[in-house]
């Protein structure tokens, strides 16, 4: 079964940076975070994250080739 939403951490250890990496990235609106309705805690999309990383090696092969 696919999760509808993951933890700050497990986006952390997906994108392979600090959840407080991903703290600076929503309140930059890099990589924004919806909001568990319940206890407020960030969390993440999985098809927002997969589009994120996309730009990310977008950016990459424009830069180095």
């Amino acid at each position: 079964m696919i999760k509808k939403y993951l933890t700050i951490k497990e986006t952390a250890q997906l994108v392979g940076v600090t959840p407080l990496t991903l703290r600076n990235w929503d309140k930059a609106g890099k990589l924004k975070a919806c909001r568990n309705p319940i206890n407020n805690y960030r969390v993440y999309r999985p098809e927002d994250i997969e589009l994120f990383q996309r730009k990310i090696e977008t950016k990459r092969k424009m830069i180095f080739g």
